[in-house]
Parts: C-alpha cells; structure tokens; sequence
C-alpha cells in the first residue's frame, strides 16, 4: 500500500469514528431556525464567515453544489436548506448515514444526495455543478492527490462556477513553528516530545504545506482566476477572552474590520483563508 493509500485509510478510519451515531438534532434546529443562525455564523465564525463571503448565502437557490469531504453535514443541509441541489461526498460511509436522517427528518426542496466513498472514483458527468466547497478539506489531502482533486474539480464545474474551499493558512514558519509548542485541545506541546509523537501518529493530517502560496500555485494549474482571501488575522485573538457575548462581540469586530490590514500584513498572521478558484482552464 502506498503511502498515500495509508493517510487515506487513517483518514476514513479516524472519520469513520468521529461521525458513528452522529445526533442531527443540531443541525436540525440550525435549520429550523436557518436565517439567526446563518446570520450568527457568518459573522462569528471563521469558516462560516468565509466561505459564505461575496454573497454566497443568496446565490445557492437553484443551484447545483458538490461539497467534498462534507463530514457531519451541517453545511450540505443549511445549502440544501437554502434552495441549492446538493451531492455530498465524504470518505466516511458514517456521513452517508447522517445525510439519510436528514432526509428523512427535514422537507428539503431537493433531498441531498451522498456520494460515498473515494471523489475521484464517482463518476459524476463533466460541466454539471455551479459550485464546488469544501470545508477545511484539502488539507486532508497529500499534495500529489490533492492536484487530481483539483482536476477533477475543475472538469466538474460548469464554465462559469466556482469553487471555494476553506483552509487553514501557515504563511510564517516562526508562528507555525510557535504553534506547535502551544499545547491546545487534545493536542500536546512539542516540548513534551513522547505525548507529542504519539498524538501525531494518530494526527490524520499529513505534513505538507498550507501556505497562501501554495494553493494559489496549485489553483493556477486548473484555473485562470484564483483568489486568496485571508480570514483570523484579528479573530484569533478571541481566544482571550471567555466564552459569550464578549467573545462573539469581539469576533465580529474582528472579522469585519482584519480586511482593512495592509495585505502583506494581513497574509502573514492570518489562521486561515478562502480559496476561490474560476475561469477553468479546458485541456
């Protein structure tokens, strides 16, 4: 098995059991009460505050959209909620269960259809999807695979669609490196190098770049029009303060006003950023 094949199998495994007998009662709630929690996400929270950027929320309706790596599928409900003709693909069979209780528990105009398994093995026809999203997605990706992800992102995508990905940004090696020693969640410091390497071998991420410059290299292989769009430059200081209104007070304070950085400025300390890819390159 290659190794790529490995990170691939440690990803299904490691999602696989995150997402078992996942409760939809959230999510169904969200939807229930869709316009205050769009309005709420989109402006405290960083991936929903990017990705759903430049009008995103009101372009859905009707539209055709591919999620990839779509995980506990809160975001292919709340499109599908708004109107758009959702596929879900994940590695996880677990997010195929999750899409059917939703089907099953929530009138959407267009049920969501999940597509199991490896992307590249569906055979979804050529040109049919006016967007293309995905969640915190390639990361998960070794970057040779990554780039077929991309190819097949853009023969999917109908002439004048768009893709948009979500990621997470490390444009400073100091910062990253800084990162690291920083024990946060289940993750421990580097400084205690045992507990460190244990948790990096279960760690489904591969070590490859996340770099602003990298994804705009590799979009420009696929794509006349690529945009990077830094997002928690500011934001990440929220950390700082308690969980609340404070917090949240502060998280759109900050998301709102980080653009006004100098871009230089504000690509180096972002935390994150949104991908936006256009204009496919016919080969």
């Amino acid at each position: 098995m290659s190794h790529t094949d490995q990170n691939q199998e440690k990803n299904k495994e490691h999602f696989e059991k995150l997402y078992a007998n996942y409760n939809i009662s959230n999510i169904l709630h969200w939807l229930n009460h869709l316009d205050s929690f769009l309005d709420s996400a989109t402006t405290t929270e960083t991936s929903w505050f990017a990705l759903y950027q430049g009008n995103f929320r009101n372009r859905l309706k009707g539209k055709k959209v591919l999620e990839m790596g779509c995980g506990d599928c809160t975001n292919v409900a709340v499109m599908a909620a708004l109107g758009a003709e959702v596929y879900a693909n994940d590695i996880a069979s677990a997010s195929g269960e999750i899409v059917r209780k939703l089907n099953e528990n929530y009138a959407f105009k267009h049920p969501i259809i999940f597509v199991e398994g490896d992307f590249l093995n569906n055979e979804l026809a050529a040109q049919s999807f006016d967007f293309i999203v995905g969640k915190a997605f390639l990361h998960h990706l070794e970057i040779p695979l990554e780039r077929e992800f991309l190819r097949e992102t853009a023969r999917l995508l109908k002439p004048d669609g768009e893709a948009r990905f979500f990621e997470p940004a490390v444009n400073s090696r100091i910062l990253d490196e800084i990162r690291w020693h920083i024990p946060i969640g289940g993750r421990p410091s580097k400084f205690d190098k045992a507990a460190f390497a244990k948790w990096k071998e279960s760690d489904p991420h591969p070590d490859r770049s996340f770099s602003s410059k990298h994804w705009k290299k590799a979009g420009a292989a696929f794509f006349n029009d690529v945009r990077i769009i830094p997002v928690g430059t500011l934001e990440r200081f929220s950390r700082l303060f308690g969980w609340g209104e404070r917090r949240n007070k502060f998280k759109r304070w900050a998301l709102k006003n980080e653009k006004r950085l100098p871009w230089a400025l504000n690509s180096f300390f972002t935390r994150s950023q949104l991908i936006v890819y256009k204009g496919v390159i016919i080969k």
